[in-house]
């Protein structure tokens, strides 16, 4: 849609926005009503089929209280929660807001208020129990899922339809954009074909299953490679993967970003052992090194300087393309907030065009299985992903560094992935970060961090086959929902 003419008639409570009445939209919802029904999120919710509730803002004082997430607008990415959201709340904060926001499995939250996060929604699982959301969240509860199962609503909120509507109603209030009341307006497709229906709904769901057996693979894993380094052993791994899915949600426990700072408070230190001028307790934390020491049985630990000395590995920084270079194209610019649970997001906020993807993609030479690791940022920094297949026509920010794991016996890119996510390497990086101008970074101290790489081959491998194969189960699954969501919306003869 560029432009097009409408009459003054049509016009709808003094809106003058064109993208709002996109005739593409009204194409494509009129080219469907012959084999779906067509719902408006407003008429679901005056038949009671649907519920629709806000969050709370509990107020900065309660962040960091806890471990029990309270989930805000950048915690939702790739229809999930994200592991390690930013803030934790006590269990006396959750008390006081769990009754009234009663967040159960098959509910959808979806962001309401924002810019380039409006529309993210994610399906609550089993393993998202004791959670809390923000008031930028809506929470949608299916009440008659015998007319529109929780799964389908998932996929038609997703659809290509759907989502193109609510880019088309959000607007903004005050300094923030927001869907407010006009959430009302949009249309979700619905087949009328009930085995199709049963279809989608049986793909989706094995979809989401495989996803959140990944991700409770994920959020437990700093807890089972501390386990195996100790241990010396990869029955931690095999055990967690052998679980049936309605035994993960009692054996992962919640934990924030918090979690990854530990609890270290204060030290005595002889003068003589400040390290160039840094007086920052934290970074003389005695237990890291304690627990460095304990696993030189198990494993050869090494820093990631020495690991590049040694051409095992190789890491630099991204460059800073410019905001103008934003929205020039459709080849994603990946930033710090542009990844999630180890893989990029299907949507990164940024584009940019082949001209200048091409300017500098040959001296950033984005490779499959390279790892992106967050360097500068607050919450954010010593989060990592993996590049796929489907990513590497991409450039990344300065904020980013790219470790390529070289060819070595030793260590794989997934073995290293698992590594870096290991609670005693990410505790290293907190102790590292500073602040410089205005933001956190971990500079040039990445080459401090000590890796422990296990001396036992089956130890590596256990590591690195179970990271591999959870990555790739969940980037088909996730391909798999984006798919499923575009069939849904799509008219059939």
């Amino acid at each position: 849609m560029i432009s097009y003419w409408i009459k003054s008639t049509d016009i709808k409570e003094s809106t003058y926005i064109p993208k709002y009445y996109d005739p593409e939209i009204i194409e494509s919802i009129t080219r469907l009503r012959p084999s779906h029904y067509l719902f408006s999120i407003g008429d679901l919710v005056n038949n009671q089929i649907i519920t629709l509730t806000t969050g709370d803002e509990i107020g900065k004082s309660a962040y960091g209280t806890g471990d029990i997430p309270f989930v805000r607008t950048s915690d939702i990415a790739n229809w999930e929660i994200k592991t390690a959201p930013k803030q934790g709340v006590s269990k006396e904060i959750y008390d006081e807001y769990s009754l009234s926001q009663n967040v159960n499995e098959g509910d959808i939250l979806l962001v309401r208020d924002g810019t380039y996060l409006i529309g993210h929604n994610c399906f609550i699982t089993a393993i998202d129990k004791e959670i809390i959301f923000q008031s930028h969240i809506l929470k949608i509860r299916i009440n008659k899922p015998e007319i529109f199962p929780p799964e389908l609503f998932f996929l038609a909120l997703n659809s290509p339809l759907a989502q193109k509507q609510i880019r088309s109603i959000q607007f903004t209030a005050d300094i923030i954009d927001t869907l407010g009341q006009r959430i009302n307006e949009v249309i979700l497709p619905l087949p009328k074909d009930e085995k199709i229906c049963n279809e989608l709904k049986i793909e989706v769901l094995n979809a989401l299953k495989t996803r959140t057996i990944g991700k409770a693979f994920i959020k437990h894993l700093p807890i089972i490679i501390e386990t195996v380094l100790e241990t010396n052993s990869p029955k931690p791994i095999s055990d967690f993967l052998a679980l049936p899915l309605s035994q993960l949600a009692s054996v992962v426990t919640n934990r924030t970003v918090t979690a990854e700072f530990g609890e270290f408070e204060t030290t005595w230190l002889p003068s003589s052992e400040i390290i160039n001028n840094i007086y920052l307790p934290k970074y003389y934390d005695p237990k890291i090194q304690e627990e460095l020491d304990r696993l030189t049985s198990t494993c050869e630990i090494k820093s990631m300087g020495q690991l590049r000395n040694e051409n095992k590995i190789s890491y630099y920084t991204g460059v800073e393309i410019g905001k103008m270079a934003y929205d020039t194209g459709d080849i994603p610019f990946i930033r710090t907030s542009d990844f999630s649970n180890w893989e990029i997001l299907y949507d990164p906020k940024q584009g940019i065009s082949e001209q200048i993807y091409n300017e500098y993609a040959e001296s950033l030479d984005v490779q499959e299985n390279d790892i992106l690791l967050v360097r500068d940022g607050t919450y954010l920094i010593g989060t990592s992903c993996i590049v796929t297949k489907g990513n590497v026509k991409s450039l990344f920010c300065g904020g980013l560094y790219k470790i390529r794991v070289n060819q070595d016996k030793d260590i794989d890119p997934f073995l290293f992935l698992g590594l870096l996510n290991s609670f005693i390497v990410k505790r290293q990086i907190r102790t590292k970060q500073f602040t410089r101008d205005v933001i956190d970074t971990i500079g040039n101290r990445i080459d401090e961090i000590y890796i422990p790489i296990p001396k036992e081959k089956k130890i590596r491998d256990a590591i690195s086959n179970a990271v591999k194969a959870i990555i790739f189960s969940r980037i088909q699954s996730r391909d798999d929902i984006s798919r499923l969501s575009t069939l849904i919306s799509m008219a059939s003869n």
